[in-house]
């Protein structure tokens, strides 16, 4: 029975999937809302604030354990204003809290709760507190007790601490300072530097398994893209051997699912063989998009098999069947992580034939006792393209049949405006390196579904998330910093300037109401958004690259389209800004660092208008070039700056550079001759 009978679970009302899985609890939960504050200041009570997302395991264990006791719930519902929160739904709420959790303790993660005034200032928190103490953690009824203590008798002590806490995350927004201004805007990368960050990289590389680091070991696309650029520049053989073989080993692992396509989110141990197996929309955009430039170094056909069997995965799983995707997949089913995923010993010996089966399990490192937890993952230590023969692909098939029989993981149905747009640059980047235009209509699908279903034509901005027919949220920084590279990619790919000037309104906006008071850096929320007590200006490339790198690349772009140089000049202020850090954790800035090789290396533009645009365009592409502006189009427009004052005849070739434009290639195989022959 609920202590406060008037007051009861809300969540019911919601539509985020997480929320949903929470609104039968005997917790009174209630959504984040604009009078949350005032709610808690009329009854006198801290609030708890639980973050957490639909794929995350132990936010799942934490519920069974303690949300779904009567007892522990009648405690929080008589001491605590209690608040549940989707973290993809408000990532701003998600990443002004984990801040202030890592400020106290040093780390974070999730389920995230933490406990706040009646205010909104943070005090105390944690992530997954067990039922009863163990392994020097509290118990989570403890945790109750001691904060409702503390609040009924040590108020003061509190709001001190939470004072000096809030003052710290304002603080910790990067500002800069007006004497600093024309210093920074003055700066100049140098080709010197780009070797630190690479050999910085390289220096916590794992050289027999890839990847970076011990377990947990993450993807780290950001850091892999890095090194395929210093290779591009340097020719270093280390880079593109440390980010080839992170590549082919996370291919190998089971990391990867061999029978439906697709990554999880990261490995728990070195060898990318056990996954935490929830599978992310984002992180499969990410890893197309560096396989797809993996693939223009190198062709292998191992990158081209996992792009199309990761794409197919999308399309199979999380596709809405309009053209947007879902957010993911849970680890779980029927309360087990990977259970939908692992297979024992005796069913894969009743389903391989018995012809197969020894040849099978040597390749997959399938035991009797099982690879993993007494059961077995699918992985491999051998080269992944012998899987692809006939005979695995029959017997592949038919496990994924049985599998998909199984009690499926719980699907988290959000559309996310920024993981779409991160899709729509994976799929033009795939279609780049694979020739694929079809590749190109799946990418102009979604936008097209994004543009018609979570936009607010009448108020003129995008929603962050859309579920069941409903939009949620204003659009966060992230939202329209991928919004906009992706029009820049879909132009790329296209040749329709109309995708340019979409890019370009869009950063106006992001202009108006994003940026800071120094005019450099951009809020993670909109002025007009008031339900968060302080505006976070992220910086840091975590599993999805931050916001603010994204516009750094997204202003230099723009700036030399459309003859802007006040934007050119901020994206220079913000990568100089960044530069310390940088070159001291590159690896915590990768996303950043890429904006930093262009604003070193300049770009280079490619220019043709014409009738064989559509050929030139993939055949273009083909090629690794990461420091291209393409400007290739069966559309004349004189208003965009590299055009200006050239007469430009059908079916030309021009490579300009700093200003400067080569003599006008007729033939494009002889433009593509020199565009491989390019060197920085």
């Amino acid at each position: 029975m609920n202590a406060n009978p008037a007051f009861t679970n809300a969540l019911i009302h919601e539509t985020s999937p997480y929320l949903l899985q929470h609104a039968h609890n005997p917790v009174n939960w209630i959504p984040w809302s604009n009078n949350l504050f005032d709610l808690a200041t009329l009854q006198n009570k801290p609030i708890l604030l639980s973050i957490g997302y639909a794929a995350c395991h132990w936010c799942h264990v934490m519920e069974r354990e303690s949300f779904e006791s009567e007892e522990v719930a009648n405690y929080m519902n008589a001491h605590f204003i209690n608040v549940k929160v989707d973290r993809e739904e408000r990532p701003d709420v998600d990443h002004l809290y984990m801040d202030a959790l890592q400020a106290m303790t040093g780390s974070g993660g999730w389920p995230l709760n933490i406990f706040l005034l009646p205010n909104g200032k943070p005090f105390y928190g944690g992530t997954y507190f067990p039922p009863i103490p163990m392994q020097n953690r509290a118990s989570w009824m403890d945790v109750l007790k001691g904060v409702q203590n503390a609040f009924a008798n040590n108020f003061e002590k509190l709001v001190e601490q939470a004072t000096q806490l809030s003052n710290h995350l304002v603080q910790a927004n990067i500002k800069i300072l007006e004497s600093e201004m024309d210093e920074l805007a003055q700066f100049q990368g140098n080709k010197d530097e780009l070797d630190v960050m690479a050999n910085r990289i390289l220096l916590s590389a794992d050289t027999t398994w890839g990847g970076f680091g011990a377990a947990p070991k993450f993807p780290q696309t950001f850091a892999l893209q890095l090194l395929l650029r210093h290779f591009h520049v340097t020719n270093s053989q280390a880079s593109l051997y440390q980010a080839t073989l992170s590549l082919d080993k996370m291919i190998q692992g089971g990391i990867y699912d061999h029978l439906g396509g697709g990554f999880s989110r990261y490995s728990t141990d070195a060898q990318w063989q056990a996954p935490h197996f929830e599978k992310m929309l984002y992180d499969n955009a990410l890893l197309i998009s560096v396989l797809s430039e993996a693939y223009q170094i190198t062709k292998k056909e191992s990158y081209k098999v996992v792009i199309y069997q990761t794409i197919q995965f999308l399309e199979k799983e999380l596709s809405n069947g309009q053209g947007a995707y879902y957010a993911a997949l849970d680890a779980d089913s029927e309360g087990v992580e990977g259970k939908f995923y692992t297979w024992t010993y005796a069913e894969l010996k009743a389903l391989v034939p018995a012809n197969a089966f020894e040849k099978f399990a040597a390749y997959y490192q399938v035991t009797a006792a099982g690879n993993w937890e007494h059961t077995n993952i699918l992985w491999t230590q051998s080269n992944f393209l012998e899987s692809e023969s006939t005979e695995f692909k029959e017997i592949k098939n038919a496990l994924f049949e049985v599998r998909s029989k199984r009690i499926r993981p719980s699907l988290d149905h959000k559309v996310i405006l920024s993981w779409n747009a991160l899709l729509i640059i994976a799929l033009c980047k795939a279609a780049a390196a694979l020739g694929d235009s079809s590749l190109i209509d799946k990418a102009m699908n979604c936008m097209q579904w994004l543009e018609t279903n979570m936009f607010n034509e009448e108020e003129n901005y995008f929603y962050h998330t859309h579920t069941n027919h409903s939009n949620k949220s204003f659009a966060f920084l992230d939202d329209y910093a991928c919004l906009i590279q992706a029009y820049i990619y879909l132009q790329e790919v296209t040749g329709n300037l109309a995708y340019l000037y979409k890019a370009k309104a869009w950063t106006e906006y992001v202009q108006t109401h994003f940026v800071d008071e120094e005019k450099v850096f951009f809020y993670f929320t909109a002025d007009y958004q008031t339900d968060v007590i302080i505006r976070k200006k992220d910086n840091y490339d975590g599993a999805q690259p931050s916001a603010n790198a994204m516009m750094s690349f997204n202003l230099f772009y723009l700036a030399n389209l459309f003859d802007q140089l006040l934007w050119k000049t901020q994206s220079i202020k913000m990568v100089a800004s960044m530069h310390k850090r940088m070159i001291q954790y590159p690896s915590s800035f990768s996303c950043w660092a890429q904006t930093y090789t262009i604003l070193t290396f300049g770009f280079t533009e490619l220019i043709s208008i014409g009738s064989n645009a559509k050929k030139a365009i993939l055949a273009v592409q083909d090629i690794f070039l990461p420091f291209k502006l393409l400007l290739i189009s069966d559309q004349y427009d004189p208003a965009l700056s590299p055009l200006k004052g050239k007469q430009i005849y059908d079916n030309q070739y021009f490579i300009c550079k700093s200003g400067t434009c080569s003599a006008p290639y007729s033939n494009l195989n002889d433009f593509l001759t020199t565009l491989n022959q390019t060197i920085y």
